[in-house]
């Protein structure tokens, strides 16, 4: 069925591009029917699209963008978006494999990663009027943000009320369907905000090892595992404009997520000759997931004249629970080999402040702030394993009793200040932490409180209206998450899993960057070097052949990322944004008493394009290739995937329609492979099911109109959080 798919969707769009066509020629043939066809010549120009520099940031129009009419959503958006990276599971990347931070309207988004995907699925592109990319945020910004992705929404600026429906369903072995409902009343001074959505259907992963073991048997494992999920969630809030010079605002949300997974698994293990069965085990591990998030936020703000204050407070409260078996048989004769539970209670409260001032003192502006927040995190995982008669027993190796509370107080000063057709912004930010973890079974305490101070720089240069030049330097610390630090077992199938280390040490990192641009052609070299690297290494059993995946950190790494994406016209009616990048990257690994230090190089290509074809079909063919990469102990090798899809708008554009095939080769898996044979020849295989037939119906109503407008650049709403 999905090749049918696949086929029915190239031949729609290939019948669609002749259409295009045709009235061209028959024009031509009709000026003159007896002259001979030749190609006509096509002319190459640069892209009128408004992509442009704003402190060495990129900006990025999304509503009414050619590039963006097909994308389903704003996470489809970002895939598209020069510079950034969607992965398989919808996580967010810039600048190679660096995680940003989200913004909305110039403030952070303090949600979970699952909260925050489901919260990005339901912005249909035309809600968004840009996103600026931060790659290198100055001391403004928290210093855990090495990059800073801001979403700008379109605003109801009429009296009235707006709304908008957007619902997309997604077709491979299962259905995935998520939908979503935003409305908005603007009176005026208050303007009253609601967003509900729901989201459910089944996703799958596959994962695949190929083992040569020490006592040279040879063992793969094959792990299938089955989600079946469904997501509520619901904001509302409001914007109360108080007088001209005071604004509050208050927001209200709740995520609810609920999951059935159901993991199955094979251990097959043959002699070297591969003609002897060793053994062969099945697994099942059932799971029975929730995630209960609640979360507020308040903002006020003040500005009188030059001088600008800012209050912004968030309240984060997750609860998981997650129930699993674990079954191990025989395969031949179904006998019960192992069974053991697990009950998993985790609950985690954040709470953050911070008050931001400004002054403008002539063409200078001067700025402060001050942040504290805290987090509190419990997680109680129980394991009881089934005896010899079969009773089920306390077990004290696998359970885990963990806490970590954290406390960051912070504060900045930044200067900045015009000097002709050069800008420069200057800062210097203090963080002091204080953390303490607690293993309670096994009587492992942590505590650290240490002060950083974090320095930033930016230089900004105009040439004239066509080219700019920036330069900006900045230091960044990576405290580690609480999975990281948490010693529990997260298993892959019974001989494989990862855990973590309490112990692990917050890595630092300082990068200078410089972007330049000519017209719409933006180029950014990033280099850096990266201290106490946190990273995971495996380490294999030979007598038990258990692998397992641990936490620890690296001496250092040197990086360096250079970027170019250029849009270009080729003709009226085809469009169409390349995009290369280049990766280097230098581990110093010390590993089994070895040190392994390797020069890898790597690239990326992106190809955008976008045809626009009467009667108002918009087709757009994306494709992207990674090449080899990987690190100092495993090689990644190469991938791609091709995505295809159309648009149309009906209505006067309030009924919008898409259908696509995203990733239609199903080329897209990743394969990893252990360098060092001599130690472990270890093959792995990650593969989710991202090749899926997608339609989407987007449908906007109410009394008022979206009026799409430049939204200036606000410094006290664009702070760190």
């Amino acid at each position: 069925m999905l090749i049918k798919l696949r086929f029915l969707l190239l031949t729609l769009f290939l019948s669609l591009f002749c259409k295009a066509q045709t009235p061209q020629r028959r024009s031509q043939d009709s000026l003159n029917p007896t002259k001979t066809n030749h190609i006509s010549e096509v002319v190459i120009q640069p892209s009128s699209r408004n992509t442009r520099l704003s402190e060495g940031n990129r900006i990025v129009p999304i509503s009414g963008n050619k590039e963006f009419k097909t994308s389903l959503n704003l996470l489809d958006v970002l895939k598209k978006t020069p510079g950034v990276t969607v992965d398989q599971e919808g996580g967010i990347f810039i600048g190679g494999r660096v995680a940003p931070a989200i913004f909305v309207d110039g403030k952070p988004v303090v949600m979970t990663n699952q909260e925050l995907q489901s919260y990005l699925r339901s912005l249909s592109p035309e809600m968004v009027e840009l996103i600026e990319v931060n790659t290198n945020p100055s001391a403004k910004y928290d210093a855990e943000f090495k990059g800073i992705i801001d979403i700008r929404l379109k605003k109801n600026i009429n009296l009235g009320w707006r709304g908008n429906y957007n619902g997309n369903i997604y077709v491979n072995k299962f259905n995935y369907k998520e939908n979503s409902l935003n409305l908005s009343y603007n009176a005026d001074k208050v303007t009253y905000h609601l967003q509900l959505g729901y989201n459910n259907g089944i996703s799958t992963y596959r994962y695949n090892a190929l083992q040569y073991l020490a006592n040279t048997n040879i063992m793969r494992t094959d792990t299938y595992h089955e989600d079946e999920g469904s997501v509520y969630a619901v904001q509302t809030g409001a914007d109360i404009k108080l007088n001209d010079e005071n604004r509050v605002g208050i927001n209200l949300r709740g995520n609810f997520r609920k999951n059935d997974r159901v993991r199955r698994g094979s251990l097959y293990t043959m002699d070297k000759s591969e003609t002897y069965q060793v053994f062969n085990t099945e697994s099942e591990n059932p799971m029975d997931y929730s995630q209960d998030n609640y979360g507020m936020t308040l903002d006020y703000s003040f500005q009188h004249k030059g001088f600008k204050m800012n209050f912004l407070g968030n309240y984060l409260s997750v609860k998981n629970r997650q129930k699993d078996d674990f079954l191990n048989r025989d395969k031949a004769s179904s006998t019960l080999l192992s069974y053991w539970k697990s009950d998993l209670f985790n609950k985690i409260d954040m709470y953050t402040g911070q008050v931001d001032i400004s002054q403008k003192i002539g063409n200078a502006d001067v700025e402060a702030g001050f942040k504290y927040s805290y987090s509190n995190t419990n997680n109680n995982n129980r394991y009881d394993t089934l005896s010899v008669n079969n009773q089920f027993r306390f077990d004290p190796e696998r359970s885990n009793i963990f806490s970590y509370k954290e406390k960051i107080i912070a504060g900045y000063l930044a200067y900045r200040q015009k000097f002709g057709k050069l800008s420069m912004n200057a800062g210097i930010r203090f963080e002091n932490t204080e953390s303490i973890s607690n293993a309670v079974i096994s009587d492992s305490i942590v505590s650290r409180n240490y002060l950083e101070w974090l320095p930033s720089l930016s230089l900004n240069y105009n040439f004239n209206k066509s080219s700019e030049l920036s330069l900006s330097y900045s230091r960044k610390i990576t405290r580690p998450i609480f999975s990281q630090l948490n010693p529990f077992r997260f298993y892959y199938s019974p001989l494989n899993y990862w855990i973590g280390n309490p112990y692990l040490q917050p890595s630092f990192t300082s990068q200078i960057k410089a972007a330049y641009r000519y017209k719409n052609w933006i180029t950014n070299l990033t280099v850096g070097r990266e201290k106490d690297v946190m990273t995971r290494y495996p380490l294999y059993n030979p007598t038990t052949n258990v692998l397992e995946y641990l936490g620890t950190n690296l001496p250092y790494r040197d990086f360096a990322v250079l970027e170019t994406s250029l849009p270009v016209k080729v003709t009226r009616w085809w469009n169409m944004t390349g995009q290369i990048a280049g990766y280097y990257n230098y581990e110093f690994r010390p590993y089994l008493e070895n040190v392994f230090a390797l020069n890898i190089y790597n690239y990326e290509i992106r190809l955008n394009q976008v045809f626009t074809l009467p009667k108002g079909y918009t087709v757009n063919l994306f494709a992207n290739y990674e090449s080899r990469t990987g690190n100092s102990l495993y090689i990644i090798k190469p991938r791609y995937t091709v995505d295809l899809s159309i648009q149309k708008a009906w209505f006067d554009n309030t009924l919008n329609t898409k259908i696509g095939y995203n990733n239609i080769f199903d080329s897209y898996e990743q394969h990893l492979e252990f360098r060092h044979k001599q130690i472990m020849d270890n093959r792995l295989t990650h593969w989710w099911d991202s090749s899926r037939f997608l339609l989407s119906v987007s449908y906007n109503f109410g009394s008022s109109k979206y009026k799409s407008q430049e939204i200036p650049r606000v410094e006290d709403e664009s702070r760190a959080r």
